[in-house]
């Protein structure tokens, strides 16, 4: 499963029920299941046999079923048929399933009618509903099987399904079979599709998606493909098929097992929680996350959509032919695909440089793996809220495949590769453990896989090696210490006792030498001395680093010309990491910086920039603030004038992103008010017709005009959204509205999140913009008070506890202690989550107070220059 945003990643899983393991006496082995929705009335029936095998006699069965109206429930055993009652316990989610006599050891098949809602949460089997008319579709993933239908909802209770489904004359269905038939009735105004019997797999990846979507079809290695929309938006997949078919080529390739279902289908749905979902066979999607405007498409938007499908191709092997025994190991899924996804992207385009993006999730990983509050890969899972909060962009996605990465570097791509298959192959159609995988590496590689990744994934943290270094006989004597790197100083200070095996590799200018630091200090020698030293070749270790000044200083003067992109992004990332720590000054920061002016890397700067405007928000007083932008745009000018704003023929698109990444670093922490001018000046050209316009200015303008607007552009934002011919366009001005800074706009906006032109699905995004944008953010404080009960309601039960992720982006100690007081009296099940944004919020607080001060007198002392104080 893929999302855009970690908090919508968590947000789409959260219940405040609780559940509990079904007993492990009743095995499941094949369904029968129809359902039969009524799209109009939202409602469905359902009709399903379950066979199974008891491993002892017994005169109950339990399994999982919530918001379930049962009709009647059948045993049967031999020849032998009982009624059943029905016993629902909603706190567990299950439903037991009593029979007078006993039902003996062996086979038996429970028959179940029942009825229920398409509810509107977006979970379960729900109404979906489009620009036209409504749609029934599902997401199962984690626990919502049981709010469709009956099941043994457990992912190691893999099961094969025969999916039917009774539909309206001129709707089409789909689901993870291939059409077997497809007969009128009954009743003439009904059809009845059956589905071909899948192979064995958990029940959170079953899928029925019915409506009158039109698809592109094509294929790859005898492999049909279809990729399906509704009928108003199918000319925008059609760029996503010829990814899909070079995906496939490519993954047919890499495994030893070619893809084993037979068909796939790939379908945006209206409404839909996550980003995408990799059912078996019928990957489902949220729409922008599949649809490319070709009139107006950047290639950061073929790269994400790229990206997207084969994540979730990836999963086709990687959670649905092998899947995770339990939810602890829910990583052996989405970290696996998050690893794989760049691979195919590469192959077929490596002018798209999706490296250098890798390194990016690297450091997100990172960064919420140095809080306090942080989980370990592999954590305990037992009830939906734990189950939920294992599904972290940061943490299960992004570390696990940082990890993943640095493993692969140090045994080998195609020794990794032979593991992974070996692994495949060993639990196809079954379930594994951590265990499992890094025990199959470790006897491929006769490497300490095992001992490296137990290391990571069952302890949270991210280690910070420090390296010291002296030349001596012409050799470099190199000494690194590992110890567990804290955003906060004092956790920082105070040290931890956590250790690692990390595979370091170290290069100086006349080579490298790659070793495993296996204690908390190790010493070697390395070939050759020169004045700078490196330890994370490629970027490929899962550490930050922390360097000497003299060597720090050394790296920044060659750093351009001698190491790669992917080596500078960690450099400035890391370095920025230790200033937050307190490990160093906020001017040595900004000297690093200078030192990367001549950049022209995208990544670099969507880093740095991002940086800067967190200096410019939370570490300036209104007295520095002036003098801060003026440093800023001097540090740009030479960036600027070499780009220039408007695009030149035969730009290329790295070019166009890069000076994306300058104008946006500009506008904002630079406050250039020339350079506003000429972006807001755009915003009536992008209205009336966006595809005449660079696509990388187009949300960088229409966000800076929104800064600087007014009501009457206010306005025409809130038209454009309800114009708004796709997706795109759609949330370019939504998630522009809360850059408005109007006391009263803002107002506006708050008051839209409950309005019901506001989709479900939608409703957390945005209110979490406006409790991250410092314009807006504290009276959305106020109003999420104020509404929390209405709002609950309105986010529905995947999102309305986990929008606390979005207090994270306050730096107020007054507002954090309101917060604090809050959540005492209005309990959430996001407690995790809340942890993490209070910490988050304390760390913002004591960098303000340790790093103003320092700060200020950096820029007092300063001549004005962008090289003062630089490192050279």
């Amino acid at each position: 499963m893929k999302l855009f945003s970690t908090l919508l990643l968590i947000l789409a899983y959260s219940s405040l029920t609780q559940a509990q393991r079904l007993p492990d006496t009743v095995v499941p082995e094949y369904y029968q299941v129809q359902l039969n929705p009524s799209i109009a009335a939202a409602t469905y029936t359902g009709d399903e046999t379950i066979d199974v095998r008891l491993l002892k006699p017994a005169t109950e069965i339990t399994l999982n079923a919530i918001e379930i109206n049962f009709k009647e429930v059948t045993i049967a055993a031999g020849s032998k048929s009982q009624t059943a009652t029905v016993s629902v316990n909603p706190k567990t989610e299950t439903a037991t399933l009593k029979v007078a006599e006993q039902i003996p050891a062996g086979p038996a098949a429970i028959h179940i009618t029942f009825n229920a809602a398409l509810n509107d949460q977006l979970r379960g089997f729900y109404l979906s509903k489009g620009k036209n008319r409504n749609y029934a579709t599902t997401q199962m993933e984690p626990t919502y099987a049981r709010r469709a239908f009956p099941c043994f909802d457990e992912p190691a209770m893999k099961a094969t399904f025969d999916v039917a489904t009774t539909i309206d004359k001129g709707d089409a269905a789909f689901s993870n079979g291939k059409i077997i038939s497809d007969v009128p009735g009954p009743g003439e105004d009904k059809h009845t599709v059956k589905f071909a019997t899948t192979p064995k797999m958990s029940s959170y990846l079953v899928a029925l998606v019915v409506g009158d979507f039109q698809c592109v079809e094509g294929s790859s290695e005898g492999v049909p493909i279809r990729v399906c929309a509704t009928p108003d938006k199918k000319d925008l997949v059609k760029a996503a098929l010829p990814m899909a078919e070079q995906i496939l080529h490519f993954y047919n390739r890499y495994y030893s097992i070619k893809y084993p279902y037979g068909k796939l289908d790939i379908l945006a749905v209206p409404d839909f929680s996550a980003g995408a979902m990799e059912n078996t066979a019928a990957i489902t999607y949220r729409e922008t996350l599949l649809f490319i405007n070709e009139r107006t498409a950047s290639q950061e938007d073929y790269k994400y959509v790229a990206d997207v499908l084969a994540h979730e191709m990836a999963h086709q092997w990687f959670g649905d032919l092998v899947t995770m025994k339990w939810w602890n190991d829910v990583w052996l899924n989405e970290g696996f695909a998050t690893w794989m996804s760049p691979k195919p992207v590469n192959d077929w385009h490596p002018d798209w440089h999706n490296r250098i993006n890798e390194a990016e999730n690297d450091n997100d990983a990172k960064n919420k793996d140095s809080l306090k509050a942080t989980s370990a890969i592999r954590s305990p899972a037992q009830d939906p809220n734990q189950i939920g909060e294992m599904f972290d962009t940061s943490i299960a996605y992004n570390k696990t495949a940082a990890i993943l990465r640095m493993v692969e570097n140090y045994v080998g791509p195609e020794t990794f590769r032979a593991g992974v298959n070996q692994y495949i192959e060993k639990h196809a159609y079954g379930n594994a453990t951590a265990e499992d995988f890094w025990n199959t590496l470790a006897a491929t590689s006769r490497k300490p896989v095992d001992r490296i990744m137990s290391s990571f994934v069952q302890q949270p943290g991210v280690p910070l090696v420090s390296v010291a270094s002296r030349c001596k006989n012409n050799k470099t004597e190199v000494t690194l210490s590992q110890r567990r790197f804290f955003l906060d100083r004092l956790s920082l200070e105070a040290g931890s006792q956590e250790k690692w095996e990390i595979p370091v590799c170290v290069k100086n200018a006349q080579g490298k030498n790659c070793q495993l630091l296996k204690e908390k200090s190790q010493t070697f020698s390395l070939d050759g001395c020169s004045p700078w030293l490196l330890a994370d070749v490629d970027s490929n270790g899962y550490y930050r680093n922390q360097y000497s000044t003299e060597n720090l200083h050394a790296l920044a003067a060659i750093a351009e010309k001698d190491l790669t992109a992917e080596e500078r992004l960690g450099l400035a990332s890391d370095q920025w990491a230790l200033m937050r720590a307190g490990q160093s000054k906020v001017a040595d920061y900004l000297a690093l910086v200078q030192g990367l002016k001549q950049d022209r890397e995208r990544a670099i700067w969507a880093t740095v920039g991002g940086q800067l405007r967190y200096i410019h928000t939370f570490l300036l007083t209104d007295a520095d603030r002036p003098q801060y932008e003026a440093w800023v745009r001097d540090l740009l000018a030479p960036a600027m004038n070499e780009l220039t704003l408007n695009p030149r023929p035969g730009d290329s698109a790295d070019i166009k992103a890069v000076r994306a990444e300058i104008v946006d670093t500009l506008a904002n922490a630079g406050n250039d008010p020339a350079l506003i001018r000429q972006l807001s000046d755009l915003v009536p050209q992008i209205m009336k017709d966006a595809s005449t316009v660079d696509p990388f200015l187009v949300p960088v303008a229409v966000k800076a005009a929104a800064q600087h607007g007014d009501a009457a552009l206010y306005e025409q934002y809130r038209a454009k959204l309800k114009s708004s011919q796709t997706p795109d366009e759609y949330y370019l001005y939504l998630y522009a509205l809360p850059n408005f800074p109007q006391h009263e706009l803002v107002k506006q906006n708050l008051d839209f999140v409950l309005n019901p032109d506001l989709r479900n699905q939608d409703a957390t995004g945005f209110m979490q913009t406006l409790l991250a944008t410092p314009t807006s953010g504290p009276q959305a404080w106020d109003f999420l008070k104020t509404n929390w009960t209405t709002l609950q309601s309105k986010l529905s039960s995947y999102t309305k506890d986990e929008v606390v992720a979005g207090l994270a982006a306050f730096c107020d100690a007054g507002i954090r202690d309101d917060i604090k007081a809050f959540f005492a009296i209005q309990k959430t099940a996001a407690e995790h989550t809340l942890a993490r944004s209070l910490e988050r919020v304390n760390t913002c607080v004591d960098l303000r107070t340790e790093q103003s001060e320092p700060l200020a007198q950096w820029l007092n002392s300063s001549s004005g220059s962008s090289d003062r104080n630089a490192v050279h």
